[in-house]
């Protein structure tokens, strides 16, 4: 590795599944991510990536301080305020980079830097104090808070259509356009950490004409429904336009997932954009990874907070510096978590990485030194749709355990045999047997935690799961891994 240390440039998406890469074998066919794939061909791609507190304010809580959930106190959706210790930008800032952040930040309280030296901050494509609606005001000479929204879709729905906005006026776009104007203007005496955040492809589901196009004329794979998953006598119309558990007509569903699938492939060549202007990101330590994904369907479920791989899995791509010479077209099946970034980004920088972060750093695995940094990750998510969905998940990357909180229903699936979750174990005549050595290990997880999801040798399904721990405080470290 030389001297010098790298610049750093971290991408995230907002509700991209992990199946959704071209180089995935587990995704759709018909979906068109070339400069994503470059990505992870050209470095690894951690095939078992995922969001410890698969929505928003939590995972990206994980991401910015290198914390599990019950490490930072946040367990669920809620919008607490925070003052964490350490960030990943705070650390980089202070050992001399220069921190930008455009996009979707979502952390408490608004405009806090949570140590970027600067933000262009779009939290999301309507309302007040948010750069991109601003320029858009000023760029259509409009005054209302939703110039970005004026399609009339949902921004938690299933509902796909073109968006009424040219590409070249859309948030991707104008995520890429500052991007690139901050690396023009950039210091050239320091390193940079670049955090570029789009809010793409969380609903509403409205990319540019061009790429609905691209994929509602195409034959699109159906959702997956495993045999455990919530039935429906048929498709049901009357929906509310954020429902979670849903059953569509065919041509709605072609609709969503082609909005959905033209999103991502649109991101991709805004990326290809960057990469094209910055030189092929030669010197770049790049990450790419998103907060957590999207069911689409699958199981009948949509939307994030869910345990399952379409929602708490997540592309997980990294590439070092062409000069450090690590292996490339490497494939790591172990799981991993968004809270390694933090520490993986700080290591490869040099940089002492605190006491206070529980992620792992993944160099050792870029560097083929190993295979795995755990033997087993954990998540969970309080309800969020309804109080009863709390649950937690172990996965080892060969198997995935699941525990709802509140009602005590498990699933056990072999990801190996059956990634997409159809076959329950649980429900299989050695259920017993299987779930025994998963459950001990998640009493382990939880033994010391202040809800009291266990006694020390059993699961007590019924208590409390909040979205922020009993005690929370704005400044605390929790010790409850």
């Amino acid at each position: 590795m030389s001297n010098t240390r790298p610049n750093v440039l971290l991408i995230t998406t907002d509700q991209q599944r992990g199946d959704c890469l071209g180089l995935d074998p587990d995704g759709p066919d018909c979906l068109q991510t070339p400069n994503l794939d470059w990505i992870g061909r050209s470095g690894t791609h951690f095939r078992r990536g995922y969001a410890e507190c698969p929505s928003c304010i939590p995972a990206r809580r994980g991401l910015m301080t290198g914390t599990a959930p019950a490490a930072n106190g946040a367990v669920g959706y809620r919008g607490a305020q925070w003052d964490p210790p350490h960030t990943l930008a705070g650390e980089l800032s202070k050992a001399g980079y220069q921190t930008e952040m455009i996009g979707k930040l979502h952390l408490n309280p608004p405009r806090k830097r949570y140590g970027f030296d600067h933000i262009q901050l779009a939290d999301a494509t309507r309302g007040n104090n948010n750069d991109y609606v601003a320029w858009l005001q000023q760029y259509h000479r409009r005054n209302d808070i939703d110039p970005g929204m004026a399609h009339g879709v949902s921004a938690n729905g299933w509902v796909g259509r073109p968006h009424h906005l040219p590409e070249e006026q859309m948030h991707t776009f104008w995520c890429i356009d500052r991007a690139l104007d901050f690396l023009r203007k950039r210091d050239p005496t320091a390193p940079f950490f670049l955090n570029i955040s789009f809010i793409d492809p969380h609903p509403p589901l409205t990319p540019p004409l061009h790429y609905y196009q691209r994929y509602i004329e195409r034959e699109l794979p159906p959702p997956i429904v495993g045999d455990w998953a919530p039935e429906f006598e048929g498709e049901q119309k009357g929906l509310d336009p954020n429902a979670w558990e849903i059953c569509l007509d065919d041509y709605d569903m072609q609709c969503a997932r082609a909005a959905y699938y033209g999103m991502i492939n649109f991101i991709d060549d805004q990326i290809g954009r960057l990469i094209q202007s910055a030189g092929g990101l030669r010197d770049c330590f790049v990450i790419f990874t998103s907060d957590h994904g999207e069911m689409l369907g699958d199981h009948n479920l949509y939307r994030k907070t869910w345990p399952y791989e379409a929602s708490a899995r997540v592309p997980f791509l990294m590439r070092a510096p062409a000069r450090w010479g690590y292996p490339k077209e490497t494939v790591c099946e172990s799981p991993v978590g968004l809270q390694d970034i933090m520490p993986t980004i700080l290591d490869a920088a040099r940089i002492e990485i605190p006491d206070t972060c529980t992620g792992k750093s993944l160099l050792p695995i870029l560097r083929g030194e190993t295979e795995r940094v755990r033997d087993c990750l954990h998540g969970e998510h309080s309800g969020c749709y309804a109080y009863k969905h709390g649950n937690h998940y172990l996965t080892d990357g060969a198997h995935k355990y699941i525990w709802y909180s509140q009602t005590g229903q498990e699933h056990l699936f072999n990801l190996l045999e059956d990634p997409h979750e159809t076959r329950d174990l649980a429900r299989s005549s050695e259920a017993e047997s299987l779930l025994t050595p998963w459950r001990d290990r998640l009493i382990e997880f939880l033994r010391d935690r202040p809800e009291g999801f266990t006694d020390g040798t059993k699961l007590i399904a019924g208590q409390r799961h909040d979205a922020l721990l009993p005690d929370y405080q704005p400044d605390a470290a929790y010790p409850y891994l």
